[in-house]
């Protein structure tokens, strides 16, 4: 038993990992108003934690128009850029592409959006040429975002950008998002084909962003039943979404048999998320990503959701060094952003005493769905 133990974490250990990174892309990504500064705190974290030696730094480069365009409309995509040149928020043709209260127009919000899908196809690339085994862009997992309009803070889909580029080698391609919210932009993407299957764990409840993602939500046309909900309530914590997480995909799995995988990673879900919903750690997180990662295929991670930026720091580093096989001291190491990490200090995000709303009959009925479904 032992032995294997350790054959396992052999391979761990020797997993060849990309991390997407450069200066000018950090920049960049702190100025997204929503979350303002948090690529500069979840890099300067792995940074500090000396994770960056175990892997190969990729240097990403901007989409170009084309690339963007295999997803999104030419249409959406020439106004984002002529907004984007003056930050003009009175145009009247913004509304129809979803640009203002969520998504609001700010100066070089294109040139943001060509740097997170530029990333994202980098970190595909990469997976592609055999230059590593898994690839991360934390910056990137803007879910939401659908071909001609922005959507919950999401102007570009990189991760369907990023699953289109594994298409290209890859006949099956698996999409597994645990973020708090629902997938919605890269299931409507895909609804149609069964050469990418979508699964999503998200909170579903009455007026909560997008409001879509039930469990009779199942895809269409050729892509009926290659589209998986799992929806959740509030509370759940690691143990009881590590069960319900397994169980689904093992089923996916099986069913689905997957040639390559985009995983996203939203820290929404953490406890302490201003979103006040999910009651999660890095650690059960980690297990699920964990359970992904032994299948051994070529997997892009993405990041996605986090509004409580200590915390979802914090989640990134642990995962980054899940991926990589290394362990982290509790201590938060003495960096840029150390202050931040009061009053504790510590790598450890601890769950609150809030209840768990999902009661393991309605769990129970949930798996068996898509069981039966699979």
């Amino acid at each position: 038993m032992s032995n294997n133990k350790d054959s396992e974490d052999d391979n761990r250990t020797k997993r060849t990992v990309a991390y997407v990174h450069s200066r000018e892309y950090i920049e960049t990504c702190d100025s997204l108003s929503k979350v303002p500064n948090r690529a500069s705190m979840v890099h300067s974290l792995i940074e500090a934690y000396s994770l960056l030696p175990h892997m190969k730094v990729l240097k990403p480069r901007v989409a170009t128009m084309e690339e963007m365009a295999a997803f999104h409309t030419d249409s959406y995509l020439q106004h984002l850029h002529k907004i984007s040149q003056d930050g003009d928020n009175d145009d009247p043709q913004s509304v129809d592409f979803g640009l203002g209260y969520d998504c609001p127009v700010v100066e070089g919000i294109f040139d943001y959006a060509a740097a997170v899908g530029g990333a994202t196809l980098t970190a595909a690339q990469a997976l592609l040429d055999g230059k590593c085994e898994v690839a991360i862009n934390w910056a990137g997992g803007w879910h939401h975002a659908k071909k001609d309009e922005a959507s919950g803070f999401c102007y570009v889909n990189d991760a369907v950008l990023g699953i289109l580029k594994l298409r290209e080698k890859h006949d099956r391609v698996l999409y597994i998002d645990v973020d708090l919210h629902h997938g919605d932009g890269v299931e409507d993407a895909f609804t149609f084909t069964s050469k990418v299957m979508t699964v999503s764990l998200h909170k579903f409840s009455p007026g909560f962003f997008p409001g879509t993602g039930d469990l009779s939500d199942t895809g269409l046309g050729k892509g009926r039943w290659y589209a998986v909900n799992v929806p959740l309530e509030d509370g759940i914590r690691d143990d009881r979404y590590y069960q319900v997480f397994t169980s689904v995909m093992q089923e996916v799995r099986a069913l689905f048999n997957p040639e390559a995988v985009v995983m996203q990673l939203g820290a929404d879900t953490m406890a302490g998320d201003p979103m006040c919903s999910f009651n999660m750690t890095p650690v059960g997180v980690g297990k699920c990503l964990q359970y992904v990662l032994d299948w051994e295929l070529p997997t892009l991670l993405l990041g996605g959701g986090g509004y409580n930026l200590a915390n979802t720091a914090r989640c990134w580093a642990y995962l980054t060094a899940t991926v990589l096989g290394q362990s982290l001291a509790s201590e938060i190491p003495d960096h840029e952003f150390f202050t931040e990490y009061g009053p504790d200090y510590s790598l450890e995000v601890s769950p609150s005493c809030r209840p768990d709303h999902n009661h393991a009959q309605q769990l129970e009925r949930v798996v068996t769905a898509i069981k039966v479904v699979a």
